[in-house]
């Protein structure tokens, strides 16, 4: 192989590695010019973080939530997801002057899972429905419903107290899971500042 000879077939493989690199920039300018067009489209009402510190109407969306009153909830349970609310939006400080009122209706089943032939169980399942209403104190009018859902099971034993623990265990984690659930619905509504 001669010197030029050598020098061609360099060229010719940097020439090629020249082509793959062209290739990789340009697909690499392509995503990112879709990309900032797509998220360019969104404008102002695009991506807004829920927990950040974003400003809407001039307060940030955690205090729009410690805004909200949590109306009382029959039942053990009920109180339990009232007290997960209330934790969630006020941090355990004090609340802000109510613009909102926030309803919550609940409905509680238990069903059997693994019955044996003698009709015990060996297992339940236990689940919440909670529909909601947020309301809009100054006007009355509702600006957010939903229906959230918690399920958990539990294991049935021969004890009587053990068992009676661990449906109250049950209800306890069906109860934060609902709570949750809501807090993060009318987090993206209050979010939006259309409220």
């Amino acid at each position: 192989m001669s010197l030029v000879e050598g020098r061609v077939g360099r060229r010719g493989r940097c020439s090629s590695r020249s082509v793959a690199r062209g290739l990789f920039a340009s697909s690499v300018f392509i995503a990112v010019s879709a990309l900032s067009s797509t998220l360019g489209g969104c404008g102002d009402g695009g991506f807004r973080p829920l927990y950040g510190s974003a400003l809407i109407n001039g307060s940030a969306v955690t205090e729009r939530m410690a805004s909200v009153d949590i109306a009382p909830i029959p039942g053990r349970v009920g109180q339990r997801i009232r007290n997960e609310l209330i934790f969630q939006a006020t941090g355990g400080g004090a609340p802000k002057p109510p613009q909102y009122r926030l309803d919550v209706a609940i409905r509680e089943s238990v069903t059997s899972m693994l019955v044996a032939v003698d009709g015990n169980a060996g297992s339940q399942i236990y689940s919440i429905d909670a529909s909601f209403n947020l309301i809009r104190l100054s006007d009355k009018k509702v600006v957010a419903s939903g229906t959230s859902y918690g399920r958990a099971s539990f294991d049935r034993v021969s004890s009587i107290f053990a068992n009676v623990e661990a449906r109250q265990n049950a209800e306890n984690r069906a109860a934060e899971t609902v709570g949750q659930e809501i807090q993060t619905r009318l987090l993206a509504v209050l979010s939006t500042g259309n409220v």
